[in-house]
C-alpha cells in the first residue's frame, strides 16, 4: 500500500507522457488489422446457418401485379420463400425518419414508411420484393432467379426538381408532387429588404453530385433467434449498437429491447451509411425465426450500389448578398434535394437542415433564408454521406464568394478577410440559429497562406505555363456544426486481471478510437495505457449512446469518460480513506494513486479496485470503482479551418491534377495528432472523389448506369496529392476536453477548394463556373465551348 521509493511513480509518470493526450500513439489495432486478423461481419458463421437471397425490382417504378415463388420453393436445398405479404402478416412497423422537420406551413415530414419488402408498387432498381433462404448461397442464389416478378412499368422519374413539377409521376398518393419537405429557415422579408439595399448580388446555381458511399466492407449481417428466450441476436455492421437496437426492437420488430441482441465487430468503413436499419435485416432475422436455424446475407458489391444509401445530390441556387465594400449582407438558397424513393434514418437532414445551420461558415453573415424542397424521386435511398451537409454548405458559401470577388473586383484574400467573424466577437451568434463558443477563423487562414507558399504561386503558375499547363489556386475556409446534442455513454468496470474496460456508446469503423479514448482515461485515471480495453459492440452492455456519426466521438465520449473518472475518483477516495485509516477529506489523488495529504502512504487505483473487490468494506463504503454513467446532452462543437489546393490542367485533354494540398485546421485539442491527420487525409481524399469523377447516374427509365467499379470512378492512389497539414487550435469552451470534431473536416475543405481552384485556372478563358465532377471530358468540353465563344 504504501511507495516509499519515486520508481513507482516515476514509471507512471513517463507512461503517461508517453500515451498522453496530445501524443501521436499509434492505434491499439493496428498490428491485428495489418495482419488480417480482423473480424468482420462476414467472417462470423454459426452451426446450421442457411443462406438469404434477395430478389430486386428490375423496374424503377411500377405495380407489383403478383409474385410466383413456386419454382423456386422446389429447387434444391431451398428452405423457404417470402414476399411482402409473408412479412405483413408479422405486422412489422415501417422504416421512418424519426427528425421532427416540418415544412414551411408548419405540417410534418411526409413519411413514406418503407417496407422491409414491397407489395403494391416498386419504386427504384434495386427495391426488395421477396426472399429466398436456403442450404447454400448458391442454392439461394440460383432460387432467387426462379422467381417470377410480375410488374407494370410506370414512368419514372430520378431528377428531383422534375420530380416536384404537376404531371411528374407520383411515387405516392399521400405525397403530392413529390414533396416530402418544403424546408425554410430564416426571415424572409428581412432577407430580401437586405438584398434590395445591397450594391451587389452574386447568383449561382451549383449541382451536388449524388454519390455512392461504396465501404470498402459491403453490408452484411448473422441473425439467430432463441425460441426459450423469445430473444433475436443479429451480428450487423452499424455505427453504434444502442440506437440500432432501439429502433430495431422498437420501431421495427415491436419487441421490447431485452428482446434483442445486437453485436457489431470490426467494420470496414460506413461514412453514415451503415447507421441505419435495412430491409435485408428484417428479413433474415423473420426467416432465422421461422426456420430455427441462423440466417446470413452478405451484400455484394454490385447490389450494394442499389441497396446502400446514397449522398449527397442537391440543385441550388444560391446568392449572396455585398454591400458596396464587399460586406456580407445576407444569403439565399433555394432547390431541391433528391430523397430517392424511401425516407429513413436522418436522409432529409443533410439535404435542407444542415445546410441552413453550416453555410454561414466563419463568416459575419447577418440574415438567411433558406428554402429548400425534398423531393422522392425513383432512385436509392439517400442517406448520411461524411458531412452530411456540412460539407456542401461550405462548398456553396465559398463558390459564392469566389465568384463575388471577381465580379467585383475585389481580391479573394480580401473579401474573405473583410467578413471574417473576430476572437473578440466570441461567443458569436450566427443568423443559423447556432452561438460559435470559439475560433481564430483569421490565424487559421493567415497560417494556411504561409505553409501553401501562397506568395510565390505567381511563379510556380509562370513555371506550369511554361510547359503547356493551367494552373489554377484556391484558398477556402470551412466550418461546421458538429453532431446535435445528444448524451453518451461512460462505463468504466475495473477487473480482477488489472484490465480496465471501457464501454462507451460510439463506435469505431475505422476511426481508431481505442488509442485515444485510452490516452483520455489513462490521463484521467493514471491507469496503464495497455490495460485499458475498450468495448463498443454489444447491446447487453452498452445501454445506451449516440453512436459515431456527425463528428461527435472524441466530445461526446470524451466527456462521458472525463465524468465516469471522476465518479471513480469519488468511490476510490472514500474506499482509500478506509484501507489507510484516513479522513477521506485527507485523500488526495494524482498520478493513479490515492495519497493520504503530507504523507508517503498511498495505494495504487488498480490494487485498490482489487483491495475493494476481495474484502467487505463497512456500510457507507462503495464495493467497487466500477460506474455506469450518462452525461447530460453533449453539446455541439465548431471545428473551422483553411485549405488551400492547386491544380494543374492540360488544356489539350482536360485533365486536372492537384499538385499542391495545405489544410490548416481548428480541431481544439487534439488527443492524437497522428489519428487527427489520418481522418483529414481520408476527408481529403473523399472530397477529390466527388470533386474530380465520382458521380451516380441514371439514365431516362430509371436505370442506373454506374453499377459497377467498371462505370463508378474512385480516386487512387495516384490522384491524391501529398498534403501539409497544419493546426491552429483554439480549444473549445462547451467541453472537459477542449475538443473539436474532426472525421468530416477533410470533405469540408476540399470540395470547395479544389472546383474553385480549378475556375481559377479555367478564368482565362472566361469560364466562371463548371458543376462536379471535374472529369477531363467535361473540362475539356468547358475549354472548348469557351474558345468557340471567343471564335
Amino acid at each position: 500500500m504504501q511507495d516509499h521509493t519515486s520508481s513507482a511513480s516515476l514509471e507512471n509518470a513517463i507512461a503517461l507522457q508517453k500515451f498522453g493526450v496530445g501524443q501521436p500513439v499509434r492505434r491499439k489495432e493496428d498490428d491485428t488489422l495489418v495482419r488480417g486478423k480482423g473480424k468482420y461481419t462476414d467472417d462470423f458463421n454459426l452451426p446450421g446457418q442457411a443462406y438469404a437471397w434477395i430478389v430486386r425490382s428490375s423496374h424503377a417504378h411500377g405495380v407489383l401485379r403478383g409474385i410466383d415463388t413456386a419454382a423456386a420453393r422446389a429447387m434444391p436445398g431451398v428452405l423457404g420463400v417470402w414476399t411482402g405479404t409473408d412479412l405483413a402478416a408479422a405486422n412489422y412497423g415501417p422504416f421512418t425518419c424519426g427528425l421532427p422537420l416540418k415544412s414551411r406551413d408548419g405540417t410534418p415530414l411526409l413519411q413514406t414508411n418503407r417496407t422491409a419488402l414491397m407489395t403494391d408498387k416498386v419504386r427504384y432498381v434495386g427495391d426488395p420484393v421477396a426472399f429466398v433462404v436456403a442450404e447454400t448461397l448458391a442454392q439461394a442464389r440460383d432460387a432467387g432467379e426462379a422467381v417470377v416478378v410480375d410488374i407494370d412499368p410506370l414512368p419514372a422519374v430520378t431528377d428531383p426538381e422534375e420530380a416536384a413539377k404537376p404531371g411528374a409521376p407520383q411515387l405516392y398518393d399521400h405525397i403530392p408532387d413529390n414533396v416530402a419537405l418544403d424546408y425554410h429557415y430564416g426571415d424572409a422579408a428581412k432577407v430580401d429588404a437586405a438584398f434590395a439595399s445591397a450594391a451587389h448580388v452574386t447568383k449561382l446555381d451549383i449541382v451536388n453530385t449524388r454519390v455512392a458511399v461504396v465501404a470498402m466492407e459491403p453490408r452484411a449481417a448473422l441473425a439467430s433467434y432463441d425460441k426459450t428466450s423469445e430473444r433475436y441476436t443479429i451480428q450487423v455492421p452499424t455505427q453504434g449498437v444502442a440506437g440500432n437496437r432501439q429502433n430495431l426492437a422498437k420501431n421495427i420488430l415491436k419487441v421490447p429491447n431485452e428482446k434483442v441482441h445486437l453485436l457489431t465487430a470490426n467494420v470496414g468503413g460506413s461514412f453514415g451509411m451503415k447507421n441505419i436499419n435495412y430491409p435485408e435485416y428484417v428479413c433474415i432475422l423473420h426467416a432465422a425465426k421461422a426456420l430455427g436455424r441462423p440466417v446470413k446475407w452478405t451484400d455484394e458489391r454490385s447490389t450494394s450500389f442499389l441497396s446502400d444509401s446514397h449522398g449527397r445530390a442537391q440543385k441550388i441556387h444560391c446568392e449572396l448578398a455585398l454591400d458596396a465594400e464587399g460586406k456580407f449582407l445576407a444569403i439565399k438558397v433555394s432547390g431541391y434535394g433528391n430523397l430517392g424513393a424511401y425516407i429513413t434514418g436522418v436522409a432529409p437532414s443533410p439535404l435542407s437542415l444542415n445546410v441552413g445551420k453550416n453555410i454561414a461558415s466563419v463568416y459575419r453573415t447577418p440574415l438567411m433564408a433558406i428554402d429548400i424542397k425534398t423531393v422522392l424521386t425513383n432512385t436509392t435511398l439517400m442517406g448520411a454521406y461524411r458531412g452530411a451537409g456540412r460539407p456542401e454548405a461550405n462548398y456553396f458559401m465559398e463558390r459564392l464568394i469566389d465568384r463575388a470577388a471577381d465580379e467585383m473586383g475585389i481580391n479573394r484574400l480580401t473579401l474573405r478577410k473583410r467578413n471574417f467573424i473576430k476572437p473578440q466577437q466570441m461567443p458569436f451568434a450566427a443568423s443559423s440559429g447556432v452561438t460559435y463558443d470559439s475560433g481564430d477563423f483569421q490565424g487559421v487562414f493567415t497560417k494556411a497562406l504561409e505553409i501553401s507558399d501562397h506568395a510565390n504561386f505567381a511563379k510556380r503558375r509562370k513555371e506550369s505555363r511554361k510547359q503547356g499547363k493551367l494552373r489554377g489556386i484556391a484558398v477556402g475556409s470551412y466550418l461546421e456544426v458538429t453532431a446535435p446534442p445528444g448524451v453518451e455513454l461512460g462505463k468504466l468496470v475495473f477487473e480482477d486481471d488489472g484490465v480496465v474496460r471501457l464501454i462507451t456508446g460510439t463506435l469505431d469503423y475505422g476511426q481508431g478510437h481505442a488509442t485515444p479514448f485510452a490516452q483520455v482515461l489513462s490521463a484521467q485515471l493514471g491507469v496503464p495505457f495497455e490495460s485499458i480495453r475498450l468495448e463498443q459492440g454489444d447491446s447487453d452492455i452498452v445501454h445506451t449512446g449516440n453512436g459515431t456519426g456527425g463528428s461527435r466521438s472524441i466530445t461526446a465520449s470524451g466527456m462521458a469518460i472525463v465524468e465516469a473518472s471522476k465518479l471513480v475518483i469519488e468511490k476510490g477516495k472514500r474506499a482509500a480513506a478506509h484501507l489507510l485509516e484516513a479522513a477521506e477529506g485527507d485523500i488526495e489523488f494524482a498520478g493513479g494513486r490515492f495519497t493520504i495529504a503530507g504523507t508517503d502512504r498511498s495505494i495504487d487505483i488498480i490494487e485498490l479496485a482489487k483491495r475493494m473487490r476481495e474484502g467487505k468494506m463497512p456500510d457507507g463504503v462503495p464495493s467497487s470503482l466500477d460506474v455506469d454513467h450518462t452525461t447530460e446532452p453533449v453539446p455541439s462543437t465548431f471545428p473551422n479551418g483553411c485549405h488551400v489546393a492547386e491544380v494543374e490542367i492540360d488544356p489539350d485533354t482536360g485533365v486536372v491534377r492537384i499538385v499542391r494540398y495545405t489544410g490548416v485546421n481548428d480541431f481544439g485539442t487534439i488527443v492524437n495528432p497522428m489519428l487527427v491527420a489520418g481522418q483529414l487525409h481520408g476527408g481529403v481524399a473523399q472530397g477529390i472523389g466527388q470533386a474530380l469523377m465520382e458521380c451516380v447516374s441514371y439514365d431516362s427509365s430509371g436505370q442506373p448506369i454506374t453499377g459497377s467499379f467498371m462505370d463508378y470512378a474512385m480516386p487512387r492512389a495516384e490522384d491524391i496529392p501529398m498534403m501539409e497539414i497544419g493546426d491552429h487550435p483554439v480549444p473549445a469552451k462547451s467541453n472537459p476536453l477542449g475538443t473539436k470534431g474532426c472525421g468530416e473536416a477533410g470533405c469540408a475543405g476540399s470540395l470547395s477548394t479544389i472546383v474553385n481552384a480549378v475556375v481559377d485556372a479555367l478564368s482565362e478563358y472566361g469560364i466562371a463556373h463548371i458543376d462536379m465532377p471535374l472529369t477531363p471530358e467535361r473540362v475539356w468540353r468547358a475549354i472548348q465551348d469557351a474558345k468557340t465563344k471567343v471564335a
